[in-house]
């Protein structure tokens, strides 16, 4: 019989947990509502379980999100647990201690404000005592009046390789972490992580929500790498790109990518009918 703790508290943005503290067949009950962090869980003992609560923003419209979004991606040495996503009532299986190395999967998963959902993370049984560790990194978004829909959609295989359309590009441009003019160096494809990162040499940054591209050694021109899943098939190709997307545990990854000349028509067309989300500087 497992014995649950109804006395729920909020995680801080990082967190290490001991599993010394807890009863073999207990459940700890905590809250995450920072919008990204890190769990660690050491020598891990009986049950955690994680309430999924992102923080609403200050001034928010009261209709609230239309969904939220996670992702959960495990240290290569996640060790000790199993980890299940608890969506209402039901369990699904999402990382298995004895499955294969972790570090090259993130899980997602949406849902919506009105259904409750938890990670639920379950001790596996162990012979002896060496030190163990499950800990993983997640990230929680909300999708607030659609401006999340394209980087969510993208985060599916069949999103990430779509070419978007003239509405999407122009929605891009104004909520993508990052908005980049500039070529493909080259494309290098790492089939570990099932990614092809692309660098590219940058001759416009017209927004970056983190220092992701910047000038490297002697280059006047500032330098960073983009990922896009490897299925996509991206080979490096001549002319000017716009590139957007959005930061993914830390890494740039790939939105929208309209070569440069065809983005400035649908821009201008769209300033003339006065349909723009928002303004650029185009040159």
């Amino acid at each position: 019989m497992m014995i649950i703790n109804s006395n729920s508290y909020a995680l801080p943005s990082s967190f290490i947990y001991s599993g010394l503290s807890l009863e073999p067949r207990s459940v700890e009950q905590v809250l995450l509502r920072c919008a990204e962090g890190t769990v660690e869980w050491l020598y891990p003992t009986g049950a955690l379980r994680l309430s999924l609560e992102p923080r609403q923003p200050l001034g928010s419209p009261g209709s609230g999100p239309s969904r939220f979004t996670a992702c959960i991606k495990p240290v290569a040495t996640f060790r000790g647990a199993q980890l299940y996503l608890e969506k209402e009532g039901i369990l699904k299986l999402l990382l298995s201690e004895k499955g294969p190395s972790p570090h090259s999967k993130v899980h997602c998963f949406s849902w919506h404000p009105h259904q409750k959902v938890a990670l639920f993370l379950q001790a596996t049984p162990h012979q002896d005592i060496s030190r163990r560790i499950a800990s993983f990194r997640y990230e929680l978004k909300s999708d607030w009046d659609g401006q999340l829909a394209l980087p969510l959609n993208k985060l599916s295989m069949e999103g990430a390789c779509r070419p978007c359309n003239d509405t999407e590009i122009l929605m891009a441009v104004c909520t993508s972490d990052f908005v980049v003019r500039g070529n493909i160096r080259t494309v290098l494809n790492d089939r570990d992580m099932q990614e092809s990162v692309i660098a590219v040499s940058v001759t416009r940054v017209y927004r970056q929500k983190f220092t992701l591209f910047q000038p490297r050694g002697h280059s006047v021109k500032s330098l960073g790498d983009i990922r896009t899943p490897l299925s996509c098939g991206v080979r490096p190709g001549p002319g000017t790109f716009l590139f957007m997307g959005w930061v993914h545990f830390g890494d740039a990854w790939l939105g929208c990518a309209p070569r440069y000349k065809d983005f400035k028509k649908v821009y201008e067309t769209a300033t003339e009918t006065h349909e723009n989300p928002c303004e650029i500087a185009l040159e």
